[in-house]
């Protein structure tokens, strides 16, 4: 199946319940999701099996898709509140300390005592910037009663990850009941038990599903195009994003028009870590600015392809802005 690049005409998601923020104001965002340790050795290029290597380098970082999209949304200038669960040792006490350097509120998260710190193992290659992730968790996720210290009055938009899909779902319900203007997004990252309760969202709000390529392709899909037009008789979503890497991302409307835009990347690629986070931080920005679907696929490739072109996402919105991938204005309150 082929496809054309979309056409430089509007397609709009429904925006009657998207906030208009007016002039001048950020947007309150919730994120609920995981945060974890990362422990990064870049190496000359990935070992064969058996191998002993040396790394070129190592440093430990704050990670996990939830956060890392926070991260990008509060460089844009934009309030972040993250729910979630924290162990009591040191490599919780290294997140906190980076969320609440980034202006990202820790009121919605729990501390869980005598349990670890959520690690991941990356080894990053120089050669290709590919990253193998080894992970390791042994702490329990965020409930739906965690979440009632949240206050979802004053929000903008709730941004979830669909990894506990049973409380997941509980939470979805709790914002349809309080907030049914509210705005919501889910990421589809991994099969997990139960994820098929995730694909119907609540009716009252503006929702979006984000679909990893990984997901897609361990459901089968080979063609994405596809794979988004079967996927969306399962579904009630305003609207559907499906980044597939280097090959660009496709939308499909809540009209279903199917939408596609090329992949951007940067002159070399040096680090793929958190491209699909920031994708997912870029497509919730141009949402919340009122961009056209078109725009918000492009808006997202840009940012997630200059992020591949720079160790790390520190910086990355102002970085991009510089190279002019971003434009100065808009675009969030930075």
């Amino acid at each position: 199946m082929t496809t054309a690049t979309i056409p430089p005409h509007r397609h709009e998601i429904d925006q009657q319940t998207v906030p208009r923020l007016g002039a001048g104001r950020p947007a309150r965002i919730l994120g609920i999701g995981i945060a974890t340790l990362d422990i990064i050795n870049q190496v000359e290029r990935y070992p064969a099996e058996d191998d002993e290597v040396r790394a070129l380098s190592q440093h430990i970082a704050r990670g996990g898709n939830c956060a890392n999209t926070l991260a990008v949304l509060s460089e844009f200038g934009h309030h972040c509140y993250w729910a979630g669960t924290l162990a009591n040792d040191s490599g919780a006490a290294l997140i906190r300390q980076d969320l609440s350097a980034r202006g990202i509120a820790l009121d919605a998260a729990k501390t869980i005592p005598g349990s670890a710190t959520p690690t991941s193992y990356i080894t990053l290659s120089r050669a290709t910037g590919s990253r193998t992730i080894v992970h390791h968790r042994d702490l329990p996720e965020l409930s739906a009663a965690d979440l009632a210290r949240a206050d979802l009055g004053a929000l903008d938009w709730v941004h979830l990850e669909g990894r506990n899909p049973t409380e997941t779902a509980r939470m979805l319900a709790r914002i349809a009941s309080e907030r049914p203007d509210l705005p919501i997004s889910v990421e589809l990252e991994k099969p997990r038990p139960g994820i098929e309760t995730l694909f119907q969202l609540p009716e009252t709000a503006n929702s979006v599903l984000i679909i990893a390529r990984a997901f897609a392709e361990q459901q089968g899909a080979q063609d994405p195009q596809a794979f988004l037009q079967q996927f969306a008789k399962q579904t009630n979503a305003s609207l559907l994003l499906l980044p597939w890497g280097a090959a660009g991302a496709y939308a499909l409307t809540r009209k279903r028009e199917l939408l596609f835009a090329p992949a951007q990347p940067p002159a070399a690629i040096i680090d793929t870590i958190a491209a699909g986070d920031v994708f997912n931080a870029a497509a919730i920005a141009a949402l919340l600015d009122h961009q056209p679907i078109d725009q918000v696929l492009r808006t997202a490739n840009a940012l997630a392809g200059h992020s591949c072109g720079q160790l790390g996402i520190d910086g990355l919105v102002h970085s991009a802005r510089i190279a002019g991938v971003l434009p100065t204005q808009g675009l969030g309150f930075g």
